[in-house]
């Protein structure tokens, strides 16, 4: 008798996913790209806070001295702080992000930014010639604070 020795090959494994599942993971992220680009256009499964009402708005402007501090004056031109060049950091940062804004847009510095208090009690800081827009109470009662000093005492509904 003769010692037959069977000889098993192993399968032929191959380094790659099957083409089936790499066509489904295609298909599946051009289906979440797309369904992602309609909700935005559509503005459906959109969430926010509406806006409310507005309560009290001050339209501020604010100008650069030579020594490195900043005037906020109102639109009658009444001085209502003088920013310290190494305080307020949070108002100049804040400043500075409309102010890109409005350099990339290529408008100057005439018009006003305006700050409202709304009947739900957010705070925001927006300028109206680009549209661009600061929550201010997503950053703390504190720096919120550096700007509700701004507003009137009494309610001045727009």
């Amino acid at each position: 008798m003769t010692d037959a020795t069977l000889q098993t090959q192993a399968p032929a494994v191959s380094g790659s996913p099957p083409r089936w599942s790499l066509i489904g993971m295609g298909l599946l992220v051009l289906a979440t790209i797309g369904v992602a680009g309609l909700a935005r256009q559509t503005g459906i499964g959109a969430t926010g806070i509406p806006d409310s009402p507005t309560l009290a708005q001050v339209d501020l402007r604010f100008e650069d001295r030579a020594d490195g501090s900043a005037v906020v004056r109102d639109m009658r031109g009444a001085e209502l702080a003088t920013l310290a060049v190494s305080q307020d950091g949070f108002i100049r940062g804040a400043m500075r992000s409309l102010t890109r804004q409005r350099q990339i847009a290529g408008i100057g510095q005439e018009q006003p930014f305006r700050l409202e208090r709304r009947e739900n009690g957010r705070l925001s800081l927006s300028d109206p010639t680009t549209g661009g827009r600061i929550e201010l109470d997503a950053f703390g009662p504190s720096n919120s604070a550096a700007f509700a000093r701004f507003l009137p005492a009494r309610e001045t509904r727009p």
